[in-house]
This record gives structure tokens, C-alpha cells and sequence, in this order.
């Protein structure tokens, strides 16, 4: 089966850009080794973001105008405007809050990101407030970030594509290279049945996040390529009100909090931004006791007595950049024919994907009676949530 591109990696990611190029004209199939979403995408706290942590850093760039675009590409989609139609996208909330603690740096980081954001940032007045922060000193801001359920988002960008995707086991992918980075063909082998389907593509893809390390390896490219920041999240459930938002503390969010319901209907919380980031050196008991702390601080007024705690590990994988810092937007590196990319931040997958696109020649191959071939192979379902997959749970001392 010849085709323009194969994608390796069902995320975010791959699965935007699958549909860009099938757009596009293209012809391309993408394989998936797990769930759709495994890794970072399902991880995700959904906020797509644009621009607070470059704002509040004083980072002014094209990395920041580029940004700054996404919100509001993703509501048209989001809306049915633009394609990808995302319309069976769950939105958690149409905006994100904005807060900030009684400390002078936590002042003054909240005025760097006003300036950074400018007209996404509306101030609100104290009884528009959420519940979860009546009681905060200072304004409150609405930012105008959207926060999505990345599992029906998942499943509203396959189903658009469902006779394109594959579930193959890395062991069931062979890579037949001529020289490093040039794939010649891609084999799949279906040892129960004895069956095997050789994918000729002009271009391979790789936009398995993590495993991008462990696939460039397989078509013969170097290592020192990518880099890994990890993260250590809280997940809280409970009697807990809703709240979805960042509070500022000088250059950093000290914390990113949002909010779902569980399949037995439990509000649950999902801790990121500077907990996160200091939590990957600790254990779970520890970074539990930290985050207490750290919300008692920042939510005054919020109960969480009763609620009950859990932590997970995510890596973060990128570009590798000088001294590990965060790229400043999507990368797609081209060698040979195999194109590595990284989206950096959720919000900027639909970046990442024009970018790819423009990667690639002209020339198409239009042969859609193709897909037949596909139909009896295995098709990859979508990855669970966290918080229902999280066994080890505690309870804290009441407050």
C-alpha cells in the first residue's frame, strides 16, 4: 500500500495533523502501539492555553503572537466554524480565572500578565466571583482559555477518521531503512493470523511524544535529540466546588487547578503549574502534604476536609533546548523522510500541523480504494482519564 505520510502516535498531535493532511489531500494512515491519547493528551488539564505562562515570564516573541492565535482557532472548531469540526468536544468552561495571593511577587506577576494577555484578561467584580474564590485578596480575572475534556476530544478527532487509524504493538512494526532516516517501507505483521501489510510512504511521521525517542532510534536517527520535563500532578476528589485557573506568583503559576466529574459523579480536581513541577522530586505522601499547603494558601475559605488524594507521573517531551528550558513553540524536524515532531503545549497542535504540512512536496497519491486494505486490521480505542485509572487514593487530617 503506497501512501503520502504515516503518522506514528495517535495524541493530540497526531491525530490533528492526521486530519489536516487528510484535508489537504494527502493520503495517510497513522498507527497507534495503545489507546488513542496514552501519555500526554489524556493527562492534559484541557486548557487551551494562550499565552499566560509567556506573559508573565515578559517573553515577547512570534512563539507569542503564534499563541495568542490558538484560543480562538480552537472555539471556531470547537463551535463547527472551522475545520476540524470538534463539535462533540465536552467544554469543561468557556474561560479560566486568574488570581493572585496577598504576597508583593504574586502582585506583581499578576501585573506582567496583564500586560502579556491584554484584551484576554476581563476583570470581574467580586459577586461574579466563582465560589472557590470569594474569599481571595486582590482582583479576580477572566481569561479567555477555554478548558476541554480531552477524552471526548480524542474521540471527536478519530471519528472523523476511523478507517485511517491502526492498533499495532511496537513489535508488530518492522522499519526497512536504506540509510538513516530513510524508511523505505513500514511492515506490520499480524503473527495470530499470518498476515502482514507492507505501508511504502513517501514520509514518516513521528508524533508519539515520549516514544519519539525510542522510534527515531528504530529508523537510525541519533540520539540527544529530545528532552523530557517531567511533572508530578495532584488529583483531588470530593465535596469540592468547581474552579478552573491559575494563581500567579511572581514569574510562575503556583498553581493550574481544574475541575471534572468522575463516573461516580465526584467532583475531582486536577493540580498542575509550580506543585507540579516541584513534585517531580518527591514522593506522593510528600507532594500530597505539600499541595494541602499550598491550596490552604491559595483557595482561603475552600474546604477540603474529607476530600481524598492521589498523585500521577507525565513527562513532558520536546525539542531538546540549551539547559532544558521550554521551547518556545512546535517543532517539526525533517531528516531524510522522516519528520519528528513536538507540539510543545496542547493548544499548539493546530500550529504544529500546518507546519508539517508545509514539510511535505506536492505531489499526492490518490488512491482511496486503498483503505480496504485496512479494514481487517485492528483499530485503537481511547485512552482513560487519570483519576479513573488512579488506585492508590488518601485521606488527609481534616483541616
Amino acid at each position: 500500500m503506497k501512501v503520502d505520510a504515516l503518522i506514528l502516535g495517535g495524541g493530540a498531535a497526531g491525530l490533528w495533523l492526521l486530519d489536516e493532511l487528510v484535508r489537504s489531500g494527502f493520503h495517510v494512515v497513522l498507527i497507534e502501539n495503545s489507546a488513542l491519547g496514552t501519555g500526554q493528551t489524556i493527562a492534559t488539564q484541557g486548557i487551551v492555553h494562550g499565552g499566560l505562562k509567556y506573559a508573565i515570564t515578559g517573553t515577547q516573541d512570534a512563539s507569542v503572537t503564534a499563541i495568542r492565535k490558538m484560543p480562538e482557532l480552537w472555539r471556531d472548531c470547537i463551535a463547527g466554524r472551522r475545520l476540524p469540526d470538534l463539535g462533540e468536544t465536552r467544554v469543561r468552561s468557556d474561560y479560566c480565572w486568574m488570581w493572585r495571593t496577598a504576597s508583593l511577587k504574586s502582585t506583581l506577576g499578576m501585573v506582567g500578565a496583564r500586560a502579556g494577555l491584554r484584551s484576554m484578561v476581563e476583570k470581574v467584580a467580586a459577586r461574579d466571583r466563582p465560589a472557590a474564590l470569594q474569599e481571595c485578596p486582590g482582583d479576580v480575572f477572566r481569561l479567555s482559555e477555554q478548558v476541554i475534556d480531552p477524552e471526548s476530544f480524542l474521540h471527536a478527532l478519530a471519528a472523523r477518521h476511523q478507517q485511517r487509524l491502526l492498533r499495532a504493538d511496537d513489535d508488530a512494526v518492522e522499519f526497512v531503512t536504506t540509510a538513516p532516516g530513510v524508511v523505505h517501507v513500514v511492515r506490520l505483521t499480524d503473527a495470530r493470523r499470518g498476515d502482514h501489510l507492507d505501508l511504502r510512504a513517501k514520509h514518516v511521521i513521528l508524533t508519539a511524544g515520549a516514544g519519539n525517542a525510542k522510534l527515531r532510534e528504530r529508523v537510525g536517527l541519533g540520539e540527544g535529540v529530545m528532552q523530557r520535563r517531567p511533572l508530578h500532578m495532584v488529583l483531588l476528589r470530593g465535596n469540592l466546588p468547581e474552579l478552573y485557573g491559575h494563581c500567579i506568583d511572581g514569574a510562575h503559576t503556583r498553581i493550574t487547578a481544574t475541575s471534572a466529574v468522575d463516573s461516580c459523579g465526584r467532583r475531582v480536581w486536577q493540580i498542575g503549574g509550580q506543585v507540579a513541577e516541584d513534585g517531580v522530586a518527591m514522593d506522593a505522601p510528600t507532594l500530597i502534604k505539600h499541595t494541602h499547603a499550598e491550596l490552604i494558601a491559595v483557595l482561603p475559605g475552600v474546604d477540603l476536609s474529607g476530600v481524598e488524594w492521589s498523585t500521577y507521573r507525565v513527562d513532558r517531551a520536546e525539542i531538546e533546548t540549551p539547559r532544558g528550558a521550554r521551547p518556545a513553540g512546535p517543532v517539526a524536524k525533517l531528516e531524510g523522510n522522516v519528520i519528528t515532531a513536538w507540539p510543545t503545549k496542547l493548544a499548539l497542535c493546530p500550529h504544529l500541523a500546518m507546519l508539517v504540512r508545509d514539510l511535505l512536496p506536492r505531489s499526492m497519491t490518490h488512491d482511496p480504494t486503498d483503505l480496504r486494505t485496512l479494514e481487517r486490521w485492528a483499530r485503537p480505542a481511547i485512552a482513560t482519564l487519570p483519576w479513573e485509572t488512579e488506585r492508590q487514593w488518601v485521606t488527609l487530617q481534616n483541616r
